[in-house]
């Protein structure tokens, strides 16, 4: 747990008691605060109570003894409307603000040089920061791993030289951390999403930009240049003196770091080099993940870690859980777990990355469906439909083969079948939703280990070495 001292001697209220907001009463009230918690859950208020913590109906106190308020990110900020709790925070002037911002506060007073590395970008952050605390690992760091990425950060151990937090960062914290400023910052990307809770993708994008403008004194920022947002956020950012790294996978760059026949190259002043093979790694395959590891290359470079610690850890990568996973193989046929790729951006690159598939695809849809896949479609040779998502996908799959399956388990089942009757050399059966998962399943993990399940249930499946 991480004390938060700032606050000692305060009164603060924290708003969403989840996972996050449980963690946040625990250490402000380690680091010598007063919490008042509370929740529109009564459940979560309940649990707060039990573990020994003050609660209230925040709408019926007053706020004026309150230093701040602490936000859950997933209690609305800004849209579609403010939350009650920050209408009232405003309205008493008190600040909002979220658990990383506890976090920076705490660093800055206790080991501000202590190495921090924050991730963000509309896809690719998850796998980025496990395969940045991977490579951190292997050079032999402390390496604290959490954020957005499933561990709250108050519940890591503090920072301190030697240690480094690797930290995943969703647009919904950025903006509940007003003076967020990791040693290392990057920005894998932006497209289309969230729109519901930033109004706009100029604002979606604007709030993204502030992690990596917020790069310390001496730090680096590392910015994926692939998309027109994030080339203009690299621009802006020179110009405001920053030392900026750009990563591209589609083109080489004078400057920066680039992907180039399976290599992953260095360029500057006129001069490149190799820093990295990605070859024959199956955890990191397709062009997405060719973007992750530049980028992670660039912040453990950054970091002073040495290109052989960089090769040996990107080779001992085992993947992330749920994002191209590969869960099983019989015989010919990979069986690919790609739970989190719950929209249409995230799908398009495990789509990318095979050439026969036997796609598992639905659940509860997002704006836009599936129509921005139709380029992949002549790589599917079968698709296999569920949940709410299902009679829209088939409207769009249009001749495409496929069947409705309804529910995960047929699903795996029949494309299994089929993919080991096509005979194909290198047929994959690929769970790749894009879609959320709510409809059936309460998150993408809880649906990515029932496919795990059902896949290594299957007679004669062994898993992937």
């Amino acid at each position: 747990m991480i004390p938060v001292t700032s606050f000692a001697g305060k009164t603060v209220a924290v708003f969403g008691l989840g996972g996050s907001g449980l963690a946040s009463c625990h250490a402000l009230k380690a680091g010598g605060a007063e919490v008042v918690a509370a929740d529109d859950s009564a459940e979560n208020v309940a649990k707060a109570a039990q573990a020994g913590f003050i609660t209230a109906d925040l709408r019926n106190v007053s706020w004026a003894n309150f230093a701040a308020l602490v936000l859950a990110p997933g209690v609305p900020l800004t849209h579609p409307v403010p939350h009650w709790s920050v209408l009232k925070a405003r309205e008493a002037g008190v600040e909002v603000i979220g658990d990383i911002e506890l976090f920076c506060r705490e660093r800055r007073r206790h080991a501000p040089n202590a190495p921090f590395v924050a991730i963000t970008g509309t896809n690719g952050k998850s796998t980025t920061t496990a395969l940045i605390a991977h490579l951190t690992k292997v050079a032999g760091y402390d390496t604290q791993m959490g954020g957005n990425i499933g561990t709250a950060i108050l519940s890591l151990e503090p920072p301190r030289m030697g240690r480094v937090h690797v930290i995943e960062m969703s647009s919904y914290q950025i903006d509940l951390t007003p003076s967020l400023d990791p040693s290392v910052g990057i920005l894998l990307n932006v497209s289309e999403d969230h729109i519901d809770r930033h109004g706009t993708l100029a604002h979606y994008a604007a709030v993204k930009e502030r992690l990596v403008a917020g790069v310390q004194a001496g730090g680096t920022s590392i910015v994926g240049v692939d998309d027109g947002y994030c080339r203009d956020i690299a621009d802006r950012l020179d110009r405001a003196g920053k030392n900026v790294v750009r990563i591209s996978v589609k083109n080489p760059l004078a400057s920066g770091i680039y992907f180039e026949h399976g290599n992953i190259v260095r360029a500057s002043g006129g001069a490149r080099s190799e820093v990295a093979a990605l070859g024959g790694i199956g955890s990191l395959r397709g062009l997405h993940n060719a973007q992750n590891a530049a980028c992670a290359a660039a912040a453990v470079l950054a970091m002073g870690i040495s290109q052989d610690v960089l090769q040996n850890g990107l080779r001992s990568f085992p993947g992330l859980a749920h994002r191209m996973e590969q869960v099983g193989r019989r015989g010919n046929v990979l069986f690919v777990n790609d739970s989190k790729g719950t929209n249409a951006d995230a799908t398009a690159h495990a789509l990318s990355s095979f050439a026969d598939i036997f796609w598992i695809a639905g659940g509860k849809p997002k704006a836009g469906g599936i129509t921005s896949l139709t380029r992949f479609f002549p790589r599917i040779r079968k698709a296999y439909l569920i949940g709410e998502a299902a009679e829209e996908f088939s409207g769009t799959l249009g001749t495409v083969a496929h069947e409705i399956s309804q529910t995960l388990d047929v699903a795996v089942e029949h494309a299994a079948r089929d993919a080991e009757a096509s005979g194909l050399a290198d047929a994959v059966v690929l769970l790749s939703p894009a879609c959320a998962s709510y409809d059936q399943y309460r998150n993408f993990e809880i649906r990515g280990a029932k496919f795990r399940e059902l896949v290594q249930a299957l007679p004669g499946v062994k898993p992937v070495v």
